[in-house]
């Protein structure tokens, strides 16, 4: 396994990271399985898990909590997140003071532990003002409830207004975004976040390097009953296209003349790009795990980056 600075911080994380959603607690309820694949996910190097208390509703911190109660504290990244609606009460969501302290010591009982290592704000408040999100994170790295602060899926502008914010009253920065970003999904990440988190030493772990499943192929004639696309409309929409299963299919050939699985060659490419941290994977049994591990040792050539390009450039979005 490699290990990455999370940004310009001392924090390493792997370059690989297991992460709970639609997986953990939702299509994955069988605590034997779930241990095997995140002591397949330790036993391989992985020390960042990152869960978010919407996962299935706080079932993933759960399962995956009572997994990981077995290793030291100190081997592991534990990552947690607050923003979407926990129940029907007014104030059960976003990114207000009264949520981002409840939410946290929800988590922190869920999970088992007395501290995250990453608190993500899930998303950006619109109701909320900018400062009072900002001082609560804030907070919470003063009483030690977590130890770095971060985005997700925040503009290359909402991070920088809450840079500035920390700046002029002194705060703890957030030290990480977590973006979506994959052969398919790069305008956002490569144009607006990377330049922003450059300039400012942030990390970026990024979720569905596999485009939740697609770019593996799995979809090239058809859609599995049991799959993830079949479960979740709304990925399905996002996700289920002719044009985009071409593209996937066009890839095939790449990856075979390397040795590689479509999987291993998208994941290789997605911890090529610069600022990456880790590339978040999920996996519903060990031997998709284990598949997706060669991908850490990949390297690819200038010819081998330019078919790929070639390839999705008609398509990225």
């Amino acid at each position: 396994m490699q290990y990455r600075r999370l940004g310009n911080s001392g924090l390493k994380v792997s370059a690989l990271s297991l992460g709970g959603w639609t997986t953990f607690g939702e299509s994955l309820t069988d605590p034997r399985l779930a241990r095997d694949i995140i002591v397949k996910a330790y036993d391989s190097g992985i020390n960042f898990f990152d869960i978010a208390d919407i996962y299935a509703k706080g079932e993933a911190e759960r399962l995956m909590g009572s997994i990981l109660k077995l290793f030291p504290r100190h081997t592991l990244v534990i990552s947690s997140k607050a923003f979407w609606p926990m129940s029907d009460d007014v104030n059960d969501r976003g990114l207000s003071r009264k949520h981002i302290m409840e939410s946290v010591e929800k988590s922190l009982q869920r999970i088992g532990t007395d501290y995250l290592d990453l608190y993500f704000c899930h998303r950006f408040d619109e109701e909320t003002p900018l400062e009072e999100t900002v001082r609560a994170m804030d907070d919470l790295v003063h009483q030690g409830k977590i130890l770095y602060w971060g985005t997700s899926e925040w503009t290359g502008e909402q991070i920088q207004a809450a840079i500035d914010l920390c700046e002029r009253h002194n705060l703890y920065k957030p030290q990480v975004e977590q973006p979506q970003y994959n052969l398919l999904v790069r305008r956002k990440v490569e144009q607006d976040v990377l330049p922003i988190a450059e300039r400012h030493g942030m990390g970026l772990v990024v979720w569905s390097p596999l485009a939740s499943g697609l770019l593996t192929g799995k979809y090239d004639d058809a859609l599995p009953e049991d799959s993830r696309l079949a479960r979740i409309d709304w990925l399905r929409d996002n996700w289920y296209k002719g044009e985009l299963i071409a593209a996937v299919r066009a890839l095939k050939p790449v990856a075979d003349a390397l040795g590689l699985t479509r999987a291993q060659l998208a994941i290789a490419w997605t911890l090529r790009q610069p600022g990456i941290s880790s590339a978040i994977t999920g996996a519903t049994r060990p031997a998709q795990l284990e598949e997706t591990l060669k991908a850490v040792d990949v390297t690819l050539d200038a010819e081998t980056l330019a078919r790929i390009n070639q390839i999705f450039a008609p398509v990225v979005q």
